[in-house]
């Protein structure tokens, strides 16, 4: 089932690091205005904080994924080639046992 969502994955992950850059900003910007109450300041600051942890998060999280999916690329990539190697040894091996089977017939005969 998570074979199904990697390349979705894949396609979101270099957007998310860059979504994250772009809404640090956004979330730290102050108003011109100031307010005058300081529990409604404070929770505003708390806010502000929270939502910089979580797009730092986010962005340390698209990051490790970009990672993670390399190595899944990477992974996937030397399994095709053990595979192929494998697969050429069982034919060769089939070869030789088929042409020791003919020659044993042979002497069999003879």
């Amino acid at each position: 089932m998570a074979i199904q969502f990697l390349p979705i994955l894949k396609a979101v992950a270099p957007y998310l690091a860059q979504v994250a850059t772009a809404a640090i900003p956004a979330f730290t910007a102050k108003p011109e205005v100031a307010i005058d109450d300081p529990v409604l300041t404070r929770q505003i600051e708390e806010l502000q904080a929270a939502s910089v942890q979580n797009a730092e998060s986010i962005h340390l999280l698209a990051e490790k994924m970009q990672q993670a999916i390399l190595a899944l690329e990477q992974a996937g990539e030397e399994a095709r080639k053990e595979f192929a190697t494998y697969k050429m040894m069982l034919f060769i091996s089939f070869g030789l046992s088929a042409t020791t089977t003919i020659i044993m017939i042979y002497l069999l005969v003879r």
